[in-house]
């Protein structure tokens, strides 16, 4: 472990020489305007010198301090003793100061970099070889010297932080204090961190390597929250700079802050309902606790709206309203007439907007579009002492795929309404238990230890439906039912026979697989199954 000089940092740095060298030029003249009005060199290399000269403002090459052209395409600019000596050097140590003065190096005080858009060049779908030409070397070099070396110099990289940096600099007469440096250095760690992570990542989907040695993820903040998902946990929401729809990328048009909580069930309501393509009909997801309370398709989308919330009147409260195609001013209606804490869609009518306008802690969020449910992605989930990491659950059946292993096969109806009640179970805590009838859930069980409760809960909100509907009977009477997963016994097959269901859709793969298509068939169901099973834990 390389031992360091001993240093007394002081408190107060002045600033009398700065290195610029920025991709986006945002605020980049302004800055520049600053410095040079107080007094402070500018050095700078390529693009960025040039568009200091060019508003005629004084500024030295990095070239002309190192003795060295930009060369390699400007692939090598800044690797040079003479950059990184300025940057490193301690500034109260004997020996360092006499390097400096050997070696005609002067101190850096400021370092203003920020990086390649490696992650931009990516996203626009770039070939390989301009990816590569965007991954910055002499940037992050730079910006880990000057952010290990924060007891002297001020390191800032990202452009929403010159306005702090003039800021400090009025206050303190010309120079920086300690702790803005070590607010600056941590966000550039930070920022290299991120970038490295956005590299690797990247490099091992062109690779092709589903389990790298090392893992990195990394996040920008969006949001401080008040809370987790109690009073007492901090928390904040970080976005991974990926384009998906869903609630980090959406636009907040009215109400509070999303809280902690909002955000998750926000999220699960929008990939559920994204499982219904618009173009086929309009569709609703009502989500409460992360697990669907009523999901349905319909003529339009009011008539989806009113169908999921149908299906349980009760917890709909207070819950997440998530749609497929535009929200209109009838639909914005019918759900501004109980509590609703967060309503998103691909886009919002101006009527619809007006609507809302009166509901001043309704969140109304926009996506601009719905994330493909096929698409590959990677999600992680933290266990002690590591994280998870598996590739999304981007599984989906064909009517073509499914196998009928019972006497009766599905109707046309039974097998529309088992296909719909699929692609809900698919987004239900396991155990998973979806009862549907003509495109629209009637009975949800979710999250028990056992399948058969789950089979049994789902029943019951049936006949909760019914209750709150005025209904002659359990809407599970001629209604199909999903199971995420196998069924163990063939217990469950005849609870679902005992509540009315015609028509069931499971993975199938259970030892006793021949015992449950056997109740089904004493039963008179149509039992089909998928081969894919859908845990959702």
């Amino acid at each position: 472990m390389p031992s360091a000089p001993a240093s007394a940092p002081a408190d107060l740095v002045p600033v009398t020489r700065a290195l610029l060298s920025v991709s986006d030029k945002t605020g980049l003249l302004d800055l520049a305007r600053g410095l040079a009005a107080r007094g402070v060199e500018l050095v700078s290399t390529g693009g960025t010198a040039a568009a200091i000269r060019d508003a005629g403002l004084p500024v030295r090459d990095v070239a002309e301090l190192t003795g060295f052209p930009e060369m390699l395409d400007g692939r090598v600019k800044t690797l040079h003793p003479v950059v990184h000596g300025g940057l490193l050097a301690v500034r109260d140590a004997e020996s360092h100061r006499a390097a400096l003065a050997e070696h005609g190096i002067g101190p850096i005080d400021l370092l203003v970099v920020n990086l390649y858009p490696f992650e931009a060049t990516v996203a626009s779908g770039a070939p390989v070889a301009d990816c590569i030409e965007n991954i910055d070397i002499g940037g992050p070099a730079m910006l880990r010297s000057a952010a290990k070396n924060h007891a002297f110099v001020a390191v800032v990289t990202d452009v929403e932080d010159y306005a702090a940096l003039t800021a400090e600099l009025d206050a303190n007469g010309g120079a920086t204090t300690l702790a803005f440096r070590k607010r600056l250095a941590f966000t550039a760690f930070g920022r290299t961190a991120a970038y490295d992570a956005a590299v690797s990542t990247w490099m091992v989907g062109a690779c092709d390597e589903p389990t790298p040695r090392r893992r990195a993820f990394a996040g920008t903040l969006a949001q401080t929250l008040r809370y987790g998902e109690n009073p007492h946990q901090a928390a904040a929401f970080y976005r991974d700079g990926s384009d998906r729809p869903g609630v980090a990328t959406a636009r907040q048009l009215q109400g509070k802050e999303l809280s902690y909580n909002n955000i998750n069930d926000t999220d699960a309501a929008y990939e559920l309902v994204a499982e219904f393509d618009p173009a086929e009909a309009p569709a609703c997801a009502i989500i409460k606790h992360a697990n669907p309370c009523g999901v349905a398709t319909g003529a339009s989308l009011i008539d989806a709206y009113r169908a999921a919330f149908d299906c349980d009147r009760t917890s709909a409260f207070g819950g997440i309203v998530a749609l497929n195609q535009p929200l209109d001013a009838e639909t914005a209606q019918a759900i501004a007439e109980i509590f609703t804490e967060v309503v998103i869609a691909p886009e919002v009518t101006d009527g619809a907007a007006r609507v809302f306008a009166a509901k001043k802690n309704l969140r109304l969020l926009v996506a601009g579009g719905l994330p493909d449910v096929g698409a590959a992605r990677r999600t992680f989930r933290q266990v002690s002492g590591g994280f998870l990491v598996q590739d999304g659950d981007a599984g989906r059946v064909a009517t073509d795929d499914l196998k009928v292993v019972t006497r009766r096969a599905p109707s046309a109806r039974e097998l529309a309404d088992l296909a719909f009640a699929w692609r809900v179970a698919k987004h239900v805590k396991s155990n998973a238990i979806v009862y549907a009838k003509d495109g629209a859930t009637v009975g949800i069980g979710a999250g028990q230890m056992s399948r058969v409760d789950s089979t049994t809960i789902g029943a019951l909100k049936a006949e909760r439906m019914a209750a709150e509907l005025g209904l002659d009977g359990s809407p599970a009477k001629g209604a199909v039912a999903a199971s995420d997963a196998f069924f163990p016994f063939a217990d469950g097959i005849e609870v679902l026979a005992g509540n009315g269901v015609t028509a069931v859709i499971q993975p199938g793969g259970s030892m006793r697989d021949a015992e449950v298509i056997a109740a089904a068939d004493a039963a008179g169901l149509a039992m089909v199954l998928t081969g894919m099973r859908h845990f959702r834990h």
